[in-house]
């Protein structure tokens, strides 16, 4: 039989999840089944989802076909509900070995039991299956998972569950091995990064996590870590961006919007003036360090004066990398029931939000040419720099390793090199 196929939807937590469900899965022998590994951020994550488990069916025909992640854990019903759906099974279920001794394909056969989604809310530990190597030249690895705030728009506390943390003991030696394996940039990831640590012992935070990694792993060359919640950034964390070179000066921030009304319709945990003060303060302590956010246009009872004020955050906090979002209302969210904004007015502001956004990569761009940059390898043409800048080279290079160029150019939406 052949290998079973995985299709992974949504967030760089899915991709790595994924890759573990691909280890247990070959593990216990399952073969030739469908595996879609789904998203449910928003209602068109989870129209996609249903088209993409569609889509594979005609391509494997007769090939059982399993559904999990997020929006299996949410909305079981609406994927059982589906004939090309053989088995769903829920976000927690889906990191158990066990699980996928149970998913072999003669044992999928005569079963009536179609979902198997327990309550995320009841489970207290993180998956202790860790990969050594997801991604093939920067590793990933998960050291928090699910999330213990209520944002008004968001489903994915339902989805992935109550905070949980992966010791700093088990994070350390984790990155060790990927550090002997030859990996020279390894990405811390989770759900709510900022929230980490507050389940341990001790209730360490983020930064302590990140200088007891930098300090015991000193052959680390770069660690970066994922997005973040800024209002809850601690002492060490600011510590490590002003005094440790192997963290890298980029930050991805959860900002959402920029006017006070709209973010505490949101349930957010800061206003503008935070996110500003945030932003200037890690400048000061890193001159060279660049942001990227997430923004959303069009959230209800946003009006054209809030929505400006969101367009002005760009500028304000000097953002680099902008991730737009047109709002779109999630069934079972508290936003969902507010006055919603029109269509064409959402999809007007997300416009211009990403045109800002543009111009602001453009400026960031134009002031690395002439530099020397430090450039991980992606592929023989492509790679990054310390800020995560997309570099383009005009030669081959060796693929993984840490490269010193010179920035000749850039085409407005990468570096050239």
């Amino acid at each position: 039989m052949s290998a079973p196929v995985f299709s992974t939807l949504g967030c760089r937590l899915n991709a790595y999840e994924t890759e573990a469900m691909r280890e247990m899965a070959e593990a216990a022998g399952l073969s030739g089944a469908v595996v879609v590994n789904t998203c449910a951020v928003t209602a068109e994550a989870v129209r996609k989802a249903r088209q993409e488990i569609r889509r594979l069916a005609r391509e494997n025909p007769g090939a059982p076909v399993i559904v999990t992640g997020c929006a299996a854990q949410t909305e079981p019903e609406t994927f059982a509900a589906m004939s090309e759906v053989t088995r769903v099974i829920g976000n927690h279920e889906k990191m158990q070995p066990e699980t996928w001794v149970q998913m072999r394909t003669p044992d999928l056969i005569g079963e009536t039991e179609k979902i198997r989604v327990d309550d995320i809310m009841s489970v207290k530990e993180t998956a202790g299956h860790l990969i050594d190597g997801f991604g093939r030249h920067r590793a990933y690895v998960q050291v928090q998972n699910g999330c213990d705030h209520r944002c008004t728009f968001c489903i994915i506390p339902y989805g992935r569950g109550n905070s949980r943390s992966v010791p700093a003991g088990v994070v350390v030696e984790q990155i060790k091995r990927l550090v002997g394996r030859g990996f020279n940039e390894v990405v811390l990831t989770g759900v709510d990064l900022t929230s980490w640590g507050a389940d341990l012992p001790g209730q360490p935070r983020l930064g302590d996590l990140v200088m007891r990694i930098l300090r015991l792993v000193p052959d680390l060359p770069r660690l970066r870590i994922s997005s973040i919640d800024s209002i809850e950034a601690d002492e060490n964390l600011m510590l490590a961006i002003a005094s440790e070179p192997r963290l890298m000066p980029h930050l991805h921030l959860s900002l959402q919007a920029g006017d006070d009304m709209i973010l505490k319709r949101m349930k957010r945990r800061h206003l503008r003036d935070d996110a500003i003060r945030f932003c200037e303060e890690a400048r000061k302590l890193r001159p060279e360090i660049v942001f990227g956010a997430d923004i959303i246009a069009g959230f209800p009872t946003e009006t054209e004066a809030m929505f400006e004020n969101s367009l002005r955050l760009v500028e304000d906090c000097r953002l680099t990398f902008l991730h737009v979002f047109p709002y779109s209302a999630r069934k079972g969210t508290p936003a969902a029931r507010m006055p919603a904004v029109k269509g064409p007015v959402i999809r007007e502001r997300a416009a211009r939000l990403r045109e800002a956004g543009e111009r602001a990569l453009r400026r960031h761009l134009e002031e690395q040419v002439g530099q020397l940059h430090r450039v991980l390898t992606e592929g023989p043409r492509l790679g990054r720099t310390e800020q995560f800048t997309e570099v383009a080279f005009a030669e081959d290079q060796p693929e993984g390793a840490l490269t010193e160029l010179r920035i000749s150019g850039q085409d407005g939406t990468r570096l050239m090199a």
